[in-house]
């Protein structure tokens, strides 16, 4: 039991030190002209991806879903090949070790009101209603960078969401089995929880930098770790839902124009989904 709680606690939180390392790696080093971070576009007014959050010819709605086009174009491309090819390997790799590891969270029952509040931290009706509450604040205040930050994170939910559900009933993997022999409904593979609290830690990191990518990630990092406590992932489902909700979350502030291939790789059966974009 204590082995196994070593290995998930090394292992996730191995994903928040790697994502602040390319958020430090965009402030070191000078990136090129086509893939501009969204928080440096708000310096200039005049680029009409400056404006990506709310144009003049378009409401709310309309903006929405014309950004979702665009952010579903950005995710094929060499970064989020990169992120993928970590993840699904880190993915395959813990997975020989997924059982003993829910055991060995599962029974720490010292933790069972620590990790009680990370099923509601990351269920998608509590961002959705933070990134909108971000929105609205952002109108109220006239504030652009605001605006936009919600609405990036409204995508970064929608996206998240929508993903996880179809790989889900892809991967078809059942979820982990109590001790007593009973079993939560619904899919395991990948988590959802860790799908969406990544991706919006990553918007945040974006924006604002790595100094709140910090606490943001560490809080993804606990939500995490509480869906395997909890019986409802093994700890494959969190590492690869925490890659994709950091492709995610890159590919929604990314303004890039190059496409690439997006290979899906699902560890313990069910297929490979592949985008191409010529």
């Amino acid at each position: 039991m204590r082995r196994a709680r070593t290995i998930v606690v090394a292992v996730l939180l191995c994903v928040g030190p790697v994502s602040l390392s390319a958020a430090w790696a965009d402030e070191l080093f000078a990136l090129p002209p086509q893939a501009t971070p969204a928080a440096d576009l708000q310096a200039s007014p005049q680029d009409p991806e400056a404006r990506r959050a709310e144009r003049p010819n378009r409401g709310f709605f309309g903006t929405l879903f014309h950004n979702l086009g665009d952010d579903v174009k950005h995710m094929p491309r060499r970064n989020s090949v990169y992120w993928l090819a970590a993840g699904t390997g880190a993915a395959l790799a813990i997975h020989p070790a997924d059982d003993d590891i829910t055991r060995g969270m599962g029974t720490w029952h010292a933790a069972d009101a620590f990790f009680k509040p990370g099923k509601f931290i990351g269920a998608s009706p509590t961002i959705l209603a933070a990134s909108v509450t971000t929105y609205i604040v952002g109108r109220a205040k006239n504030s652009s960078k605001v605006k936009h930050l919600g609405m990036d994170l409204i995508e970064a939910t929608i996206i998240s969401e929508a993903l996880t559900q179809g790989v889900k009933r892809i991967a078809r993997r059942d979820r982990p089995l109590h001790p007593d022999g009973s079993q939560n409904s619904g899919f395991s593979f990948p988590s959802g929880h860790a799908t969406l609290t990544f991706a919006a830690a990553t918007v945040f990191q974006q924006h604002l930098g790595w100094r709140v990518a910090v606490p943001t990630y560490l809080v993804a990092t606990y939500v995490a770790m509480s869906r395997i406590h909890d019986y409802r992932h093994f700890a494959s489902d969190v590492v690869f839902g925490a890659t994709d909700g950091v492709i995610i979350g890159r590919s929604i502030t990314w303004h890039g124009r190059n496409y690439y291939a997006l290979p899906m790789l699902v560890p313990g059966g069910g297929g490979v989904m592949v985008s191409l974009v010529h």
